[in-house]
């Protein structure tokens, strides 16, 4: 179970940082317009995706495990920058999300566009494929279930925000909600980091 929850854990906390692609879904959800699809398909992306992560490194760390150190490394850089730009956000962000010039197209065309904000996102390949994918070389006999945990968070996270958006609006309409987001991203991601370099020596 700890392979599951780390997953869960970790996937949860690259999701929570607020993108194009999570304001998407809060608004389509705000107008209840094809919620359901919306969530669905944002999930099946981020599992197709962290399946590929977790499965591809775990052929690296078989058939090529001197490259897995540097890997670690590698993520672990990019988890210190990546928590360093959300602290730096905490301090200098100002706006919030309004629910004005929300537009209600069609099921085909908000489906194209929810993919498009999905699979055209640099961030999400980083995210998925070298964050999960790297982390996941720390349970090598379990990452079927690491995979299974940020899946879960996929899951709970896209349909929770889909459909509870009515409730999450009035709190992020304030810029205060956005900068203590920013900073428990932050420091969740400072902590994966050190786990990732130094977590095995820890015991």
């Amino acid at each position: 179970m700890n392979a599951y929850l780390a997953g869960l854990f970790l996937s949860g906390s690259l999701i929570l940082a607020i993108g194009s692609q999570n304001a998407f879904v809060l608004k389509q959800g705000l107008r209840k317009s094809h919620v359901f699809w919306v969530c669905l398909v944002c999930s099946l992306s981020d599992a197709a995706l962290i399946l590929t992560g977790v499965l591809g490194f775990s052929v690296v760390a078989r058939y090529a495990a001197h490259v897995v150190p540097l890997i670690k490394y590698a993520g672990a850089l990019f988890l210190f920058v990546y928590g360093l730009l959300h602290f730096h956000a905490a301090i200098t962000k100002t706006a919030s999300m309004g629910d004005s010039h929300i537009e209600a197209p069609s099921l085909k065309r908000t489906l194209l566009v929810c993919l498009a904000l999905t699979w055209l996102n640099p961030h999400v390949y980083l995210d998925t494929l070298l964050l999960i994918g790297s982390v996941s070389t720390r349970f090598p006999e379990q990452h079927w279930l690491f995979a299974a945990g940020g899946i879960t968070a996929s899951l709970v996270f896209f349909f929770s925000l889909g459909y509870g958006a009515r409730l999450l609006l009035p709190l992020f309409k304030k810029p205060v909600a956005w900068k203590v987001l920013d900073l428990i991203v932050g420091i969740t991601m400072w902590t994966i980091a050190w786990q990732l370099v130094w977590g095995e020596s820890l015991g």
